[in-house]
């Protein structure tokens, strides 16, 4: 085990020198072998879709035991599970009037089981809440995905306040995380559960962004066009590579804390 932990410190140690146009190049050349990799293991690319939503429910579970056996929630982004509470809700609307699946179900789970996350931070945990530190303004996100909703929306048959609230859902998803990595940008050293749940949102987004990927690939692009015409399908695939990019970084300083045998995730100033 020394040797393979002192392998992944050298590796790690010169990413770390390498400045930051090789640190993105490595990022994306590590997502194309990702994505290549899944594309032969995983013949039934809908179930990657179904893996991102187990992995989400994991981090869930964490956030559960977190809240109900360690009686504190220092940490959380109370904002951030405020945001995810909307766009799942906006997107039950959708799913409800609109198209009526498996996921559905999926999504009423995750969502009431946020909506307790909310309670047990506000009311029976407020005092281990780290309020001054959640100090991300949520209508730097919400204003603009809504403006975006207004002028980029599917073309599909659905009604027009359908269509925006679909558009609207995909785009809050895309950023709702980002109060999280605010508060810890601001305590600069992640809890164990706190770091297992956001890691474990960071490999959900990175499963679901490669089922769309892979999806228009082995389509040739016509999944796209199925999605409607304009600027939509783009901004859609666009979304789900961007709420991965966005705890990639994250997700390389806890993958590197792991073996390094640290419980406690510290990071440098300036990751998130």
């Amino acid at each position: 085990m020394r040797p393979q932990r002192t392998s992944i410190y050298a590796v790690t140690s010169w990413v770390r020198r390498q400045p930051p146009k090789v640190k993105a190049f490595l990022a994306v050349v590590s997502g194309m072998a990702a994505l290549v990799l899944l594309r032969f293991i995983v013949h039934d690319h809908d179930n990657l879709f179904v893996a991102a939503e187990a992995v989400h429910s994991l981090g869930i579970s964490v956030l559960i035991y977190k809240l109900t056996k360690e009686k504190t929630c220092a940490g959380l982004s109370l904002k951030s599970q405020e945001l995810t509470a909307i766009f799942l809700a906006v997107r039950l609307y959708c799913s409800f009037v609109m198209e009526y699946d498996i996921h559905t179900i999926l999504d009423f789970a995750t969502f009431i089981t946020t909506l307790w996350v909310i309670y047990m931070i506000r009311f029976k945990l407020k005092a281990s809440y780290m309020e001054e530190k959640d100090n991300f303004a949520i209508y730097y996100v919400v204003v603009p995905c809504a403006v975006l909703a207004l002028l980029i929306h599917p073309s599909t048959s659905h009604h027009l306040i359908n269509r925006i609230s679909w558009a609207f859902c995909v785009y809050l998803e895309a950023v709702s995380v980002l109060p999280q990595l605010r508060v810890m940008q601001n305590t600069k050293i992640v809890e164990p559960f706190t770091a297992h749940y956001v890691f474990a949102l960071g490999v959900a987004r990175f499963l679901s962004c490669a089922h769309w990927v892979l999806q228009v690939l082995d389509s040739r692009g016509h999944l796209l066009v199925a999605l409607g015409y304009g600027l939509w399908p783009s901004m859609v695939l666009i979304s789900e590579i961007v709420q991965t990019f966005i705890l990639a970084d994250f997700c390389y300083y806890y993958v590197k804390s792991v073996f390094g045998g640290q419980l406690v995730l510290r990071l440098p100033s300036g990751v998130v």
